[in-house]
Formats: C-alpha cells, structure tokens, sequence
C-alpha cells in the first residue's frame, strides 16, 4: 500500500523516516505514558497503537509481530475491563473502582521465564521456514511482548521487568531493519519502564499494607 511508505525526510540520503514511523511513536509514547501512570485511557490509546503497528511490520515484512496485533487487542480489551471491574478484595486502596497492583510468586515468574525462552525458539524456528529476516529476534520479541502485555492486563508490577527487556530488543530489532523514529521511541520506552516499575512498586507496597 503506498500509503504506508509516505516518507517523511531521509537519513543520510538512504534511510527514509516514514510518517507511519511517526504515528507509531507519538501512540506508543501516550500509550505506555498513561500505562506508568495507572491510568485507564492507556488501553483506549492501545487500540490505536495494536492498529498502526500492524501496518508498520507489514509495510517491513515482520511477520511475527504482525500477527501479534489482533492478539494484542484482544489482550487489551481483557486488562481494560479488568482494570475498571475489580473482584471483591482486589480494590485499590486509593480507588476501590480501580484493580490494585499485585505481584508474581518467585515460582511464577521462573515459569514464566521457561516458557518464555520455550516458546520464542520454537517460533523462531518456524519463523525461519517463512523468510522472515530476523526470525528468532522477531520471535523472542513477540513471546516477550505477549508476556509484558498479560502481566500488564492483570495489573502485575513484574509486567515492567518485562517491558524494559522488552524494549531492548526492540532497539535491536527496530534498528536492523531502518526503523529510525520506532528506535528512538524504544529508548524512550526504557525511560518510561524504569520510572513506572518505581511508580507501581510504591502502589504494590501501599496496597500490601492496607
């Protein structure tokens, strides 16, 4: 689709900065903004986002992560009904319409880790049946990302541990294959992550005391 290739300027005269880019960055930005700060809006700026990033990796032919989208609304739509209709004892105590930050067992999260590594090698593998370019990064980055966006739903502070690996390999990917403003977006991400797992940390805390 042309529309999708609309350059904004060029890099060094070869490297096209694309408005596509651009829109991913600015809803990304807003997005994870809003998650740091346990706000609900986050999910209704992540449907915009989900859409936009499924154009973005096709426009780059990263399959895995296109994919990922509709997946990925489907795991908004769930953590934004759960955020706003807790269960009787899972109210914040600074907002009782609000789901309080919990946390993961240390079993829990060394599941979660085992399947992670797990499920990103077996679809790398697959991935690279398919001609995707960076298969076991494209992979390793979905698996982790699917991850980060369910501790995420289910309002863990674990899920920004997540997130900043996350975001790591964002840079890796987004580099690799020209992504110049999604790069920079991703390191702005880290920033984000490292501010926000404070933030929800401290909520954790007030909440475990009350």
């Amino acid at each position: 689709m042309d529309w999708m290739n609309i350059t904004l300027f060029t890099i060094n005269g070869d490297t096209p900065v694309l408005l596509l880019d651009l829109l991913c960055s600015l809803l990304g930005l807003s997005c994870v903004f809003l998650a740091g700060r346990g706000s609900k809006y986050n999910f209704w700026v992540g449907y915009l986002y989900s859409l936009a990033l499924f154009f973005l990796f096709l426009n780059k032919n990263i399959y895995a992560n296109m994919i990922l989208q509709p997946v990925s609304i489907g795991i908004n739509v769930i953590g934004h009904y759960r955020w706003t209709h807790p269960r009787k004892g899972e109210e914040s105590s600074s907002d009782r319409r609000s789901l309080k930050v919990t946390s993961l067992t240390w079993m829990q999260r060394l599941l979660a880790v085992c399947a992670v590594f797990s499920l990103a090698w077996l679809w790398g593998w697959l991935l690279g049946r398919f001609a995707d370019p960076v298969p076991y990064l494209d992979a390793c980055l979905t698996i982790l990302i699917l991850t980060a966006q369910t501790l995420s739903a289910l309002k863990k502070w674990d899920c920004w541990v997540a997130w900043l690996v996350v975001n790591v390999v964002q840079i890796t990917l987004h580099l690799s294959v020209g992504h110049i403003f999604m790069s920079i977006v991703s390191l702005l991400y880290l920033v984000n992550g490292v501010i926000s797992l404070n933030d929800w940390y401290k909520k954790y805390l007030k909440d475990v005391k009350h």
